[in-house]
């Protein structure tokens, strides 16, 4: 278990953490760290999305830090973002998908938090899988879902993204 460190929010914004870390009032928070099907999931994920963005007309981003209000910060491992490339180099608006690919280490009722504080922020979808199973849950304001064919699809868009098919693209 790591110890808690304490830095200003300046000192968060303007220093380079290997791996990357939240950070919530002054406290970073070490992100649980990826095995091979983690980073793998990863980027298949982001590059399918990649290279359907212009089609689409959207965004991808791996790792982009995110301010959810002063003094919260949190990183997902994949966002979407409908329309141009945002000017912001800390995103401060919710994307229009957030992914969470899950580590051996993450414990439900830490995800469940992180899932309703990522809503609570605006974003309309926080997709969130694991990567030994390829089983996934779809978080909205209106509720949560299994995607039981394995298939995220963003209504009111040409977003399709069938996981299963992944490592045939």
């Amino acid at each position: 278990m790591s110890v808690a460190r304490r830095v200003s929010e300046e000192e968060y914004l303007h220093t380079g953490y290997e791996p990357e870390w939240e950070y919530e009032d002054g406290v970073l928070i070490e992100r649980n760290l990826g095995t091979e099907p983690h980073s793998w999931l990863q980027c298949a994920l982001g590059a399918y999305l990649f290279h359907r963005r212009k089609q689409w007309g959207i965004q991808v981003y791996m790792s982009q830090h995110t301010r959810l209000r002063p003094g919260k910060y949190m990183i997902p491992d994949l966002c979407v973002v409908l329309g141009e490339r945002p000017a912001e180099p800390i995103f401060g608006s919710p994307p229009l998908i957030w992914i969470e690919i899950l580590s051996p280490e993450d414990r439900p009722f830490r995800v469940n938090r992180k899932v309703r504080e990522i809503l609570d922020f605006g974003v309309r979808y926080v997709w969130v899988i694991d990567p030994e199973t390829l089983e996934s849950d779809l978080h909205t304001a209106a509720g949560s879902r299994a995607l039981l064919d394995g298939i995220l699809k963003i209504k009111g868009t040409p977003i399709e993204v069938p996981l299963r098919a992944l490592d045939e693209d």
